[in-house]
Parts: structure tokens; sequence; C-alpha cells
């Protein structure tokens, strides 16, 4: 049963996050609980919520908790379970930095695997992102237009761990009006749904893109769709593993992707922390309820 909950409130490059404190894993909350928090207009407002849990009181995490003590249990805005979130794990570590719960650097336990993240005295958080996984698939991805006209163009699959579908677009103008209010359509789509990133080259390893995620709408930035575009680009180019930065410009910001001579993926931005909060009994009692 929900007693009175404390939230934290956090983004990374504007994708937004109610964090909730759970170390002992003693809550459980509902779907309809997760849509109501999320909620812009009758909640809190955020993309997802990320559920900060001990490794070892999780039933996910507990064979992670010798190498990773902390679960990042993340749900998306609509209440359904996500493999991973880059953005989200830049907040996560920057809670856990602030509750002296890790040191500057710190392995965490995600539905994804165990991820690493360190961060800077300028207020980054670098997430290593592990190995992308790229598919031969290229499906058709459709989206609206505010013009009327839709754009649709092939798209690269990439598993990052979440999976994604990255589509090229020819310039600013069209990136900008797309309508993605609505999810684009992916023919045929991907068995477990997907992220839609439209990406538009801006320079020499210089990327502008928008994400429609899976669960959440447009979002303001997709850190692992961020990875995504980034490895679909460097490929294409013949410019994986070469170990030198991507700039990567989102709605909400700027973040930095390098690929590893290794294979993994090193994610590179700010994670801010805007403020505590307390929920009201009344109102989470009805929101748990909720279907």
């Amino acid at each position: 049963m929900l007693s009175r909950m404390h939230l934290v409130k956090g983004h990374g490059t504007e994708n937004d996050f109610l964090l909730l404190p759970d170390l002992d894993g003693e809550v459980s909350l509902t779907a309809g609980a997760i849509r109501a928090l999320c909620d812009r207009r009758s909640g809190l407002g955020a993309d997802g919520i990320l559920r900060v849990v001990r490794s070892e009181n999780d039933p996910e995490s507990k064979g992670f908790a010798d190498d990773a003590p902390f679960f990042m249990d993340y749900r998306n805005a609509d209440g359904s379970l996500a493999e991973m979130c880059g953005n989200g794990m830049r907040v996560f570590a920057r809670y856990l930095q602030r509750e002296s719960l890790v040191g500057h650097s710190a392995a965490v336990a995600t539905r994804g695997g165990i991820r690493r993240v360190r961060a800077s005295g300028d207020g980054d958080v670098t997430v290593y992102m592990g190995l992308p996984r790229l598919l031969a698939d290229r499906p058709i991805a459709t989206a609206a237009s505010h013009s009327g006209r839709p754009v649709r163009a092939p798209g690269r699959v990439l598993e990052v761990p979440n999976p994604h579908v990255v589509v090229d677009v020819a310039d600013l103008d069209t990136l900008a009006g797309l309508d993605l209010t609505g999810p684009p359509s992916v023919e045929p789509p991907l068995p477990h749904g997907q992220n839609v990133e439209f990406v538009v080259r801006l320079g020499e390893r210089h990327l502008r893109l928008r994400v429609h995620e899976r669960g959440s709408g447009e979002t303001r930035s997709c850190g692992t769709g961020i990875c995504a575009a980034v490895a679909a680009a460097a490929a294409d180019d013949g410019l994986e593993r070469d170990g030198l930065p991507w700039r990567v410009d989102v709605p909400g910001g700027t973040c930095e992707v390098v690929w590893q001579p290794d294979g993994e993926l090193l994610l590179t931005g700010p994670a801010v922390l805007v403020a505590d909060v307390e929920v009201d009994d009344a109102w989470l009692r009805a929101a748990a309820g909720s279907a």
C-alpha cells in the first residue's frame, strides 16, 4: 500500500523524470499511478519515473548486486517498462551523489545490464552505454507533417539496448515541420515497439534530431536515441569505433557521444536536479487505485 511519497524532479537536456527513492524495495507502483504522476496537467509532469532501489532488494536486480549496488527501475510515462534510459541514468547518478550514496563514479544495474557512470566537475555526467547492435532491417517510417505532406523514409534499426529506428531527413525545415504529437508509423514495426529518431546532418560529426519515444511521446531529448543516431551515422560514414566525439543537438540541449575503439558508446551531457516534492496523500491514494 502506498503511503506518503517523496519524489525528486530532474532532467537531462530537458528529458525530465521523477525519481522515487525506494532503497528497501517496498514501493509497488501501478501503471495508473505512474500515468497520474507523469501527467503534465493533473500530476507532477515527467517523461518517466526512475525508482531508486538497492539491487539486493529487488528481484529483477538481485543478480547484479555484487557489481552494481543500485538498480534504476525505469518506467515510461504510460507505465510501461523500458530497458534503459541514457538521460535518466545521468539524473539517477546525480541523485545518488547528492545523497552521498556513491562517489564520482558508480555502476548501476538496469534491465539492459550494468551501466557505469562518471561525473565531471562541470555538471556533466558520462554514461558508458554499452555496445550498440546494428540490425539489417530497414523498415519504412512515416511521420505526419504540419504541411500536410507526410515524411516517409527508410530507417536503420539499432538496439542501445532500447529498440530504435533512425531516419535521415533532408534539412532543418523538414525536421521542424514534423508533427510528432502522435507516433510515426513503422512498417514492419519492431517486436517490442520502437523509438523513432529523425536526424539531420549539420556538419562533420554534428547531428540534430527529434525523437518520438514509445510510451512517452515526443520528448525533448533521448539518450539512447542520441547514441543510436551517432552509431547509425558513423556506420554509414565508416567511422565506427574511432574514439572521436560527435555533437548531437536536441530540442532540450546538446550531448556528446564517443564510439570507443572497444565498441562501447559514451554519452556525456548535463544532469540537473530541480526540486524535492511531497505528494498529497489523498491524491496519491486515488492515483494508486486508478487503472
